[in-house]
């Protein structure tokens, strides 16, 4: 009897914490599901861990996990508001925004800094349609995460060619070489050899390389290991 009493409790409280989450998200805002900054996550996981003692235990007293999911959600408005009430605050609460790329170039500083790994910002890249690393202006990773992209003026959509003005077309990067690693295979591939690609480099070795890439043109560009750029421009909240 005891068994079915608390399986009947067990689908009553699914049934009531459900919409009640349904209406705090609501009332939490897009923001929170659609980015997840650091603290909108720790809110997330707390919220879980709640919730999922609650449903597991049926011992547990069901009016607790109420009032805690609805003091989580007031907590976390009022934290929203305290940051955008004090810029210190929030900077202290969020990540800062920061440039991995600049001019065509990778930044290895900041890339190092937030531990993203090469592949983590061409794969990025790709998923912005960004298949050329010389085509952009500005990579920054947001907040959140995410990245986003500025584009060289030449390289921005639209127009140029019924304005007359100079348009190379699209391209795309295979990277030769990453973090100082030569990608053989690729080189191989691409119909490259030693000889060509220490033309390119010049009085640098593979190991002086960041970022090096063949794009679909046949042009080789590359970014230096420990390079420091000293006009990168001020990106903050």
């Amino acid at each position: 009897m005891d068994m079915w009493m608390d399986t009947l409790k067990v689908i009553g409280r699914i049934l009531t914490i459900l919409p009640l989450l349904l209406g705090v998200g609501l009332f939490m805002g897009k923001r929170s599901i659609g980015e997840l900054p650091v603290f909108d996550f720790l809110v997330v996981l707390v919220l879980g861990s709640v919730v999922g003692a609650d449903i597991a235990d049926p011992k547990i007293d069901h009016i607790h996990t109420v009032t805690a999911i609805i003091f989580i959600a007031l907590l976390q408005k009022f934290i929203v508001w305290l940051k955008l009430r004090n810029r210190k605050i929030g900077k202290v609460l969020t990540f800062e925004p920061t440039i991995v790329v600049f001019d065509g170039e990778m930044i290895e500083e900041n890339i190092s800094r937030i531990q993203y790994s090469l592949d983590n910002i061409t794969h990025m890249l790709r998923e912005q349609n960004v298949f050329e690393l010389d085509s952009v202006e500005l990579g920054i990773i947001e907040p959140n995460g995410q990245l986003s992209v500025k584009l060289k003026n030449a390289k921005e959509a639209v127009t140029r060619e019924d304005m007359g003005l100079p348009y190379r077309g699209g391209g795309y990067d295979i990277p030769l070489i990453l973090d100082g690693q030569l990608q053989q295979d690729l080189l191989n591939r691409a119909g490259r050899d030693m000889e060509w690609l220490h033309t390119c480099l010049g009085t640098y070795d593979v190991s002086d390389i960041f970022y090096g890439a063949l794009t679909s043109q046949g042009e080789f560009h590359f970014s230096l290991k420990g390079k420091k750029i000293e006009a990168l421009p001020p990106i903050e909240h």
